[in-house]
């Protein structure tokens, strides 16, 4: 059962509604959208709860009805209503767990093969091949940050932002290690291979947060980019690595043309690594209030895709499981992620 504060969300929309009639609401037009875009989910979720609670109410009646008086008629049309409220209050429950105001923002995901070299450089890059369909799929633009290719084949690293609403909410789940078992297409012997590669998902921070880093706890390297670019690819030093002394985060970033809009968007990677830091610290304090046993550690194993002996997706956390490997690697994860949301409920 979800816990639902229609109180609270009505209060942060009436507070919304007095930014909106002050003077100079609209300077800042990023801030503004997005304080708008949060009232207005908020607002669909009272709506959508409205909704299904008078439903509700209205089918109890009619089967309270029916218990007076059967009829044929009316069982099959509460049924009908039952089944059509049970998919939307499904549907309403997922809403509801992407309604935290991080849920909202644009995601930044980072790539990285584990030991295995070429084998698992390309299962990286197979990985990358199904996040970007998947955003295809739920019309979300795709940009990348930072590439390096591997040796052979596949990729020894990348970073992307996912962009469009809830990219945060949705992908946040996708966060740990994913793990290949299949024959090896660079092994002439034709044994099967383990692949691992990890998976970290950042929200890209709004404006109306502050992540305080001082100067003295970075370092700040520049390098040649490399990989797919443009025109000043190899020619200039213009990416930009960020070396965050306190954690040992490391933020790169080569996609802009300049070595200052680098710098500034790989700054804003490490903001975000920063952030996604302090949501889990925050998250963890909260599971140890409530006493739940809840690993959020940054290399727990999340899920298994099986090439062979059989062909099996499989996620480790909530049991979900798809035998259609081809169509999970085409980007077709909602189930998977509907199933990981629908398990953090309590």
């Amino acid at each position: 059962m979800i816990h639902f504060d229609t109180a609270g969300k009505q209060k942060r929309i009436d507070e919304i509604s007095e930014m909106m009639l002050a003077d100079g609401f609209w300077s800042d037009q990023r801030k503004a959208q997005g304080l708008i875009n949060e009232a207005n989910g908020l607002k669909d979720l009272l709506s959508s709860y409205h909704r299904l609670t008078a439903e509700l109410q209205e089918t109890g009646e009619n089967l309270a009805m029916l218990r007076e008086n059967y009829d044929e008629e009316i069982h099959q049309l509460v049924e009908s209503e039952f089944t059509d409220i049970k998919e939307r209050y499904e549907k309403f429950e997922i809403m509801v767990l992407l309604s935290h105001p991080y849920d909202q923002y644009n995601a930044i995901l980072e790539l990285h093969p584990g030991a295995g070299g070429t084998e698992s450089q390309d299962w990286a890059e197979m990985l990358y091949r199904m996040y970007t369909r998947y955003a295809a799929i739920k019309g979300y633009k795709c940009t990348v940050l930072d590439w390096l290719d591997g040796e052979e084949a596949g990729i020894k690293s990348v970073t992307f932002k996912v962009e469009g609403p809830l990219a945060y909410g949705y992908l946040k789940g996708e966060k740990g290690i994913h793990r290949l078992v299949r024959i090896s297409p660079f092994d002439a012997s034709g044994r099967r291979h383990t692949s691992f590669v990890s998976l970290d998902v950042m929200p890209e921070l709004s404006d109306n947060i502050e992540v305080e880093i001082r100067p003295e706890d970075i370092i700040v390297e520049t390098h040649r980019s490399s990989g797919a670019g443009g025109q000043h690819i190899n020619k200039t030093d213009s990416a930009v690595r960020i070396i965050h002394k306190p954690t040992g985060f490391v933020a790169s970033c080569q996609s802009e043309r300049s070595q200052l809009q680098n710098k500034e968007q790989a700054m804003n990677m490490l903001k975000a690594k920063l952030y996604q830091k302090y949501i889990e610290e925050q998250e963890a304090k909260i599971a140890a209030i409530k006493g739940e046993q809840k690993s959020i550690e940054w290399g727990s194993q999340i899920r298994s895709y099986v090439f062979c002996p059989y062909t099996l997706v499989k996620d480790h956390r909530t049991n979900y499981e798809e035998g259609n490997v081809d169509k999970v690697m085409n980007g077709e994860i909602d189930n998977f992620i509907y199933a990981y949301l629908k398990s953090q409920i309590k």
